[in-house]
């Protein structure tokens, strides 16, 4: 075995540490690469294939406005490695989409989208996953969205599995999953004052000198 070889294996027998930026042109192959393989057991058991997109369709995404696409990486054997992969925007993209902006209107929701996400098996378990959400959490809260909504197959238990013990709940009768964003108020509540506390009179000290007062005090000139 190569030198290189343990240094990567080493690596990720520790506690690598993930790293978050965003997808830059350069990325685009691998990753398409790095989703096809995440998906590929899902789409090998449903009728209709979950993910990704075709990889027309993912190679434009890049380049519409509106639309966030983090990678999570490590170092292994010396490289970067992709191990999660995030896309979100802010409104419903693509003309293909089911979802109805007038349900969220309704009951003043204002969603991050998660369009995507995806991590790799062989750190499944690990926290990344979570790690993922809590990073769509941030954003959405900088953003000032107050949900989390993604779409989940109904026969992909593992991921309903996964998001349900993170609080998402079902939407509606469609298998849409969302999750409320805690976040804290840009104006802070009401705050009461403390109470003012009455002024001590002065008491005058054994041989301490006392300016006078009024003008009646003060002694006659001449």
């Amino acid at each position: 075995m190569a030198a290189e070889d343990r240094d990567a294996e080493g690596t990720l027998d520790a506690e690598p540490q993930v790293r978050v930026r965003h997808l830059n042109k350069r990325d685009l192959n691998r990753t398409w690469e790095f989703i096809k393989a995440v998906f590929r057991e899902v789409n090998r058991s449903t009728v209709e294939y979950q993910r990704p997109k075709s990889k027309k369709r993912f190679l434009e995404v890049f380049d519409e406005k509106g639309i966030e696409q983090l990678l999570f990486v490590i170092r292994a054997g010396g490289k970067e490695r992709i191990v999660g992969y995030a896309e979100c925007a802010l409104t419903i993209i693509g003309t293909d989409n089911w979802m109805n902006e007038r349900y969220f209107r309704a009951r003043d929701m204002r969603p991050l989208f998660v369009e995507e996400l995806a991590v790799d098996p062989e750190f499944q378990g690990r926290g990344l996953g979570t790690f993922v959400l809590e990073q769509l959490e941030h954003l959405a809260k900088l953003r000032g969205c107050t949900h989390l909504v993604l779409e989940v197959a109904e026969n992909n238990e593992n991921a309903l599995k996964f998001y349900r013990g993170r609080s998402f709940t079902k939407l509606d009768a469609a298998i849409f999953l969302a999750k409320t964003v805690v976040s804290d108020p840009e104006i802070l509540p009401p705050r009461r004052l403390k109470r003012r506390e009455p002024k001590a009179r002065a008491t005058a000290q054994p041989g301490a000198v006392t300016a006078p007062s009024e003008p009646k005090d003060m002694p006659p000139e001449g």
